[in-house]
């Protein structure tokens, strides 16, 4: 009995206004996977994916493991005869599916529509002026710049910690819907290993090693390494500061290594995200489209970047803005964190999930 075909044209036309191209015009050549460096050869993407696309058939789109395989290097895109732009469709496939499986699923609304802007960021707004209000320290100290006057941080830690717990343990009951959607759609095989491959796949991420096989966008492996390891070693060097006021150890000044370490990562994604900005706007037929959230991920980032630079400079200069800094830092860096699993950056999970099971089954 043959299997009902089931198209969602609503999902197609959402795809379409995503990537910008013309599913049906995929005439089925075939060149985008036998470009591909690291297209499987049983069943290689991104050929299939471009046939589902065309139809509109959801089902097999969302929670396909192939689809985060694609690193988007854009090679399939530079060989299309049809100028449809396979990479540009499997990105917006990625899209598709963070605002498919977050829970509740407002949450995917809220970063992927600019419509929702103000709402997004009115939810931390709202939480840190609250809490200012109920520890009585929403006014501007006296004095030489002391950010805990105005911001205990005690309670600054335990309830950003708590509100990204929250968020995050949403975010995991989406990542298992999608765990159990590739088993579904990508069965386990007579190739299926006793263990998670866990080692192999933290060596693939930290290396960058697929970026290495792509062909046509080389500088972008730089540029998401830079990002990558910048976002990270902040990430360090903020966990560090917490501990450094629970042990009455904070401020740091400016010769402590973490302080150091913290403007070396700065640099790093300063210089990732120039990078990423001008191939965008400067090589767009190789690059692919950028739509609203690839600039609201940048966007975030780059702010939360350069408010936390300034704040530093604020402290150590004793600026008048230094607490409007200081506030505006806290915004940016709660609505990176607390949203990071629902918008682009996401991937960070995804994919690592989808990695993971890919080579548990021994997909490669």
């Amino acid at each position: 009995m043959m299997g009902v075909i089931k198209p969602d044209i609503e999902f197609k036309r959402e795809l379409g206004r995503l990537c910008g191209s013309q599913l049906n015009q995929c005439m089925q050549c075939g060149n985008c996977s036998a470009v591909c460096s690291l297209a499987p050869a049983e069943r290689p993407f991104p050929r299939k994916e471009m046939v589902w696309s065309a139809w509109g058939l959801k089902d097999k789109l969302i929670g396909n493991v192939d689809v985060w395989l694609c690193h988007q290097c854009g090679d399939c895109s530079t060989h299309c005869p049809r100028d449809v732009k396979p990479a540009d469709v499997i990105s917006a496939i990625r899209l598709q599916s963070y605002k498919h499986y977050a829970r509740p699923h407002f949450l995917g609304k809220l970063v992927s529509s600019p419509g929702w802007l103000p709402v997004a960021l009115a939810i931390p707004v709202g939480v840190i002026v609250a809490i200012l209000s109920l520890a009585g320290t929403f006014r501007i100290p006296e004095g030489p710049v002391d950010y805990s006057a105005f911001f205990p941080h005690a309670l600054l830690n335990t309830t950003f910690s708590a509100i990204t717990l929250f968020f995050y343990l949403l975010a995991s009951w989406g990542i298992g819907r999608f765990w159990k959607d590739m088993k579904r759609l990508n069965p386990p095989g007579a190739a299926k290993r006793n263990r998670m491959p866990v080692a192999r796949v933290l060596g693939e991420i930290l290396s960058h090693s697929s970026f290495s096989a792509c062909g046509s966008r080389q500088v972008r492996k730089v540029a998401h390494m830079l990002l990558f390891f910048g976002f990270g070693l902040l990430i360090l060097v903020t966990l560090y500061a917490i501990w450094a006021t629970i042990t009455h150890h904070y401020p740091l000044p400016l010769s402590n290594p973490f302080k150091i370490a913290g403007n070396v990562a700065s640099l790093m994604i300063y210089l990732g995200l120039g990078i990423m900005v001008f191939q965008r706007l400067s090589r767009r037929s190789i690059f692919g489209k950028s739509n609203y959230s690839d600039w609201l991920l940048l966007a975030a980032i780059a702010l939360l970047t350069l408010s936390g630079s300034l704040v530093e400079m604020a402290r150590f200069g004793n600026w008048s803005v230094a607490y409007y800094l200081y506030f505006f830092h806290l915004v940016a860096v709660w609505f990176v964190i607390m949203y990071l699993p629902f918008t682009k950056m996401g991937h960070i999970f995804y994919r690592t999930a989808a990695l993971l099971y890919a080579r548990s089954i021994g997909r490669k």
